[in-house]
């Protein structure tokens, strides 16, 4: 039915997308919205609000609520979606329309959401996902049949494929009327408790619909996190629950389970009657093969393993193309802008500072997208969920929980996500621990300094012939950070944290061919996510950067004119003694001549950055940092780091950049290589190279990450713990590998 043929009061104008943690939920929220969002934070709170408007409709918003598998809730995101539900989040009005997201394949599970949203009050869509799923599993459920049931609209649907997509719009233009369902029982000890409370609810505050207090009483008398809104606002209700609990208790009444018990009891014979099974249910999917390999006790971590080290290796010879085309595109921008530009201050600011700063973190940009398709297309097959139930195994030997697990995953791409993504977990003691130990993941951020060093001071060649050196290098970084989050979490949950972990329940969902159209679209979206991030960063601090390195001015002037007039005239005397034919030993001396000039340039030049402020910060922290094997430059880029990891490699290339009298912009791998002490040793080894990768595995780089820490917990104490063990960690890995290094002869 078109939208514009029904009444203006009927249609909806918010509709909330509900439903249990991979559902499809997001991609059907995708296909809804056609991928027009918009990301913000709930008021309070640094859960994730995601909205688009709905296709072809003016004015009707869809907002996607976190996953959740029922409405009496236990983490931060469960209480989000419960209180958008009951209008009592600031800012949001209670949605006109929900639309519950159910898994075909687990319709009794998936269901217990759906009633529980029904005694609420609000008009129910349900989308019946995953129908391609259902019938690979033997399954064929009478669809009009759970409609009737329900008392509620119900659209069968494939959503990655859009497969019943029409159908579903044209139940989501009109706001169905809200019917009563069928009456599901509690335990006979607890239901006069529950029709007690919900009357004494409904004397204290009047106009909440009958169910909405039944509701309610049920929510208030099991879970503390519903009854504590109560004692403000009805405060003889919020008493007459303790006593009830009281009583309860004392008879040995299960109260806490009393709704799942009779929830259940009723959804088990509904979703009996409406599912057909034309397969044994022991009869084994193409899914449950596929994890009879990949989920091995044995086999499967060491395929996930090989995975990694696959991926790594794709991600440094695969972006290497693209990475010298950026590298050459810098450089000929450099170029330009010099070539167009007058000689000055504006010209050396663009081309010093933000061209030479932003294009050395660009350059890696290939590299981040490749790791972000590898990462999409784990997710996207269902494989991302079996690493979870993987290293769960491992997880719960280390003290955690196995819900840690998805977190930690998040925070390979970042940090920050995977922080907030912790407010998953029910556990506050997990929780804690899962934020402290998040950074140690390798982050993206990362990755133009690992791929910086490792390119310039690795060997190019290869393992037995196939795994190169590069790609082990990296995988051995991010394995590092791994082991060491791990350890970090086993001391905290034995010293600091003690006590029991919580129970792990994951959905595993099947397993499905890649939709490369979505897999890129999250591969853009987050690289994009990276680059605004980092270049908002990278953009001012290049600038700032470069105003430390060029100031304050020394005299270096007249200085270098001597020195250059001292080299001419002696060429020039040489020059002047040989014999006309002695055209060999004039072309020798004229290229030393040209030699010994670069060399005096590249002498006033690092005099120029030695007495500026940043080479003053650099000097005065070099101490504290030269037993790990970092010079003054490497230590002032260590201090620009807190910013944001990458930021480095613009200190760096800014440092190396500013004097120079080139007129293209420095290539800072090069650089890094002819950096020498005035005695002539090289400045930066393999050795040197190695220590700074370890410190950068461990130390917590990140300001962002900190404030984002800061909020989730509502404490600076646990994000200064967090901070100083692991720049503890940084240092004293870094000084085992830079002096041990040395005392076997490794630091030539």
């Amino acid at each position: 039915m078109p939208v514009a043929s029904i009444p203006a009061e009927t249609r909806p104008r918010r509709i909330a997308l509900a439903g249990n943690p991979n559902v499809g939920k997001t991609t059907l929220f995708n296909a809804l919205t056609g991928l027009r969002q918009k990301v913000a934070n709930y008021p309070g709170v640094t859960v994730e609000r995601k909205s688009g408007r709905l296709v072809n409709t003016e004015g009707v918003e869809v907002v996607d609520l976190p996953g959740t598998y029922s409405l009496n809730p236990k983490s931060l995101d469960e209480r989000v979606a419960y209180d958008v539900l009951v209008g009592r989040m600031d800012g949001e009005a209670v949605p006109d329309l929900v639309l519950c997201v159910v898994d075909a394949t687990n319709l009794e599970r998936n269901l217990y959401l759906v009633t529980q949203i029904q005694d609420l009050g609000l008009p129910v869509v349900v989308a019946l996902n995953m129908m391609d799923a259902a019938q690979e599993a033997g399954l064929e459920i009478d669809v009009d049949g759970l409609a009737k049931r329900l008392n509620a609209p119900v659209l069968p649907l494939v959503a990655r494929n859009k497969i019943g997509l029409d159908a579903l719009l044209a139940a989501l233009a009109e706001v169905p009327p809200v019917k009563a369902t069928a009456a599901w029982d509690l335990i006979p000890a607890a239901e006069k408790p529950v029709a007690d409370l919900a009357a004494q609810l409904d004397a204290e505050v009047p106009g909440l619909p009958e169910r909405r207090c039944r509701f309610e009483a049920l929510g208030a008398l099991s879970s503390d996190l519903l009854l504590a809104p109560w004692q403000e606002r009805a405060p003889q209700f919020h008493q007459a629950v303790l006593d009830a609990r009281a009583d309860l208790e004392a008879r040995k009444v299960p109260y806490k389970q009393a709704e799942m018990m009779g929830r259940y009891a009723w959804l088990g014979p509904l979703a009996a009657d409406v599912i057909a099974r034309h397969k044994d249910p022991s009869d084994q999917t193409r899914s449950d093969k596929i994890d009879a390999i990949l989920t091995h006790r044995i086999a499967g971590p060491l395929i996930f393993v090989g995975i990694l080290v696959l991926i790594f290796q794709a991600v440094f010879s695969w972006a290497g193309p693209a990475m010298d085309l950026i590298e050459t595109t810098v450089v000929a921008l450099g170029s330009g802008v010099r070539s167009l530009m007058p000689d000055g201050m504006i010209e050396d600011v663009m081309v010093e500072g933000v061209i030479t700063g932003v294009g050395n973190v660009v350059i890696f940009l290939p590299q981040i997208l490749l790791l972000f398709f590898f990462l999409g297309l784990m997710e996207d097959t269902g494989y991302m969920a079996r690493t979870a139930f993987i290293m769960d195994r491992l997880m719960r030997r280390m003290g955690l929980s196995g819900a840690s697990v998805v977190p930690l995953l998040s925070s390979y791409a970042c940090a920050i996500p995977g922080i907030m993504a912790a407010r998953t977990l029910s556990n506050e003691r997990d929780r804690i621990i899962t934020i402290m130990v998040a950074p140690l993941m390798s982050c993206s951020a990362r990755l133009p300094v690992y791929t910086l060093f490792i390119a310039a001071f690795i060997p190019t060649g290869a393992l037995f012939g196939v795994i190169g050196y590069q790609g082990l290098t990296m995988f051995s970084l991010y394995v590092l950070g791994t082991v060491m989050a791990f350890f970090a979490a086993w001391v905290l949950k034995r010293v600091v944290f003690k006590g029991s972990s919580s129970m792990f329940v994951m959905e595993l969902p099947p397993y499905r061919l890649p939709r490369m159209k979505q897999v890129l679209w999250r591969m853009v979206d987050r690289s994009k996510a990276f680059v605004v991030r980092a270049g908002r960063i990278i953009f001012g601090l290049s600038i700032l950067l470069w105003f430390l390195a060029a100031y304050p001015k020394t005299d270096t002037d007249s200085a270098l004119e001597s020195a250059r007039a001292e080299a001419e005239a002696t060429y020039q005397t040489q020059v002047q003694n040989l014999p006309p034919t002695a055209d060999a030993e004039r072309q020798r001396l004229a290229e030393a001549r040209d030699a010994q000039l670069a060399e005096i340039d590249t002498e006033v030049a690092g005099q120029q950055i030695r007495q500026s402020f940043i080479g003053m910060l650099g000097h005065a922290v070099e101490p504290i940092m030269r037993p790990l094997g970092f010079d003054w430059k490497m230590s002032a880029g260590i201090l620009s780091a807190f910013a944001a990891r990458e930021v480095i490699v613009s200190t760096m290339a800014t440092i190396y950049s500013v004097g120079e009298e080139d007129d293209e912009p420095v290539l800072l791998r090069d650089a890094l290589k002819a950096d020498r002490y005035p005695d002539g040793r090289p400045v930066y080894t393999p050795l040197v190279a190695l220590s700074l990768l370890i410190f950068f595995v461990f130390a917590l780089q990140c300001m962002s990450t900190l404030a984002i820490a800061r909020r989730e917990l509502n404490s600076w104490k646990w994000p200064a713990v967090m901070w100083l063990y692991m720049f503890a960690l940084a240092y004293v890995f870094s000084l085992v590998v830079y002096q041990g290094g040395l005392a076997l002869g490794w630091g030539v």
